[in-house]
């Protein structure tokens, strides 16, 4: 992989650059949108393309539970499993450890997992988180860490702390000594932690930078800390990480999240919000949220937003997708879903344009007195 920061606007710390893997070039600011079992819920491949995504998110703990790395191995690889030739990232299920804690154990070898589906056991470590991510063949893998609750006390966050930045050198000293299986060259992220303890997080992205991995994410944010602290943390990071490495935020968030990030100096980020509160009648647009199911829109036949040129908008009005959503017809969800995750890579995209033309921060406060 390949990083290259072309412009830093003044006046903020909002960074466009390039990032270049062997399935293409990502171009950042970048969303990322979330296809944990292989698939972008509700979006076809062709919807991807015509959404200009560059880059999608897997995930080792699920993906692990099915199909299971023997079919995946058998498939040659995600990639070639799903048919996709953009970028892939995978999560390396240290979430997983967060959010599905009664059914996990932590110690310092590893996680032990029970299966939320059959009840099966297996145990992560660091090595063989690695060594799965080797079969799904993604382009970008991250370490095994560990997401701190909020709110958690000082002691143990600094716990997590230790843990994954300990996970985070036997993950990089194994990924050293291993091969890609198809081809195609891999990198490894690192994960910062810290909760919302200031000198944690440097702590953490300083042990973090002397390991040398070649992009760096930080993780445990948006687990149920005050919004305003979203940005407050991401900006910590991103100034005690190395200037010349991609910045990921793991799981965050709103548009003005990412755009308020970005202002930190953030350059990549995912979230499940935009399918989900897609499924469920939400869509986001430049001048803020639309609820579809609402009746104010009940006799409204323009689209959910003129100026956007996703499918659904070019196609489709807001009185005829409240309609779907009140039949239950899926397509409504489907509809809601390519206009959402459009909107969410163009706020990227345009992000890079506006700090390329000195003209971010203008653009963040056009959007976010919406939000």
């Amino acid at each position: 992989m390949k990083f290259k920061l072309e412009h830093t606007e003044a006046g903020s710390k909002a960074r466009a650059g390039t990032l270049e893997t062997d399935h293409g070039i990502v171009e950042t600011p970048v969303f990322m949108p979330v296809g944990t079992l292989g698939n972008v819920k509700a979006l076809t491949n062709r919807d991807l393309k015509e959404a200009k995504a560059k880059i999608i998110l897997g995930n080792t703990y699920h993906l692990n539970n099915r199909p299971g790395m023997e079919l995946m191995k058998t498939a040659g690889g995600l990639h070639r499993f799903m048919n996709y030739h953009g970028n892939i990232l995978t999560d390396s299920g240290g979430f997983q450890v967060f959010s599905l804690a009664s059914l996990t154990k932590i110690k310092d070898e590893g996680v032990h997992f029970q299966s939320h589906l059959d009840g099966v056991k297996f145990f992560f470590t660091p090595e063989s988180v690695i060594d799965i991510q080797r079969i799904i063949g993604s382009d970008i893998m991250m370490v095994l860490d560990e997401c701190s609750h909020y709110p958690v006390d000082r002691k143990q966050a600094a716990r997590a702390v230790e843990r994954t930045t300990h996970w985070a050198k036997r993950s990089i000293d194994h990924f050293r000594k291993t091969k890609p299986l198809y081809g195609h060259g891999q990198t490894v992220f690192a994960i910062a932690q810290g909760s919302v303890y200031h000198d944690l997080r440097k702590e953490s992205c300083r042990q973090l930078s002397d390991l040398d991995f070649e992009g760096y994410a930080i993780g445990g944010v948006s687990v149920g800390e005050p919004p305003e602290l979203i940005p407050e943390i991401a900006g910590i990071c991103a100034e005690n990480l190395p200037v010349n490495k991609p910045r990921y935020l793991m799981g965050v968030g709103t548009p003005a999240d990412i755009l308020n990030c970005i202002s930190a100096g953030v350059d990549m980020f995912d979230c499940v919000m935009p399918t989900r509160n897609a499924r469920n009648g939400t869509v986001f647009t430049r001048t803020g949220k639309i609820i579809l199911k609402g009746a104010k829109v009940k006799s409204d036949f323009t689209p959910i937003d003129e100026k956007c040129g996703c499918y659904t908008c070019r196609n489709y009005s807001k009185a005829y997708i409240r309609h779907l959503f009140n039949a239950g017809e899926k397509l409504a969800g489907q509809l809601a879903t390519i206009h959402n995750i459009y909107f969410y890579i163009w706020l990227t995209r345009e992000s890079r344009k506006a700090i390329i033309n000195g003209k971010f921060e203008k653009f963040r406060k056009t959007i976010v007195q919406h939000y």
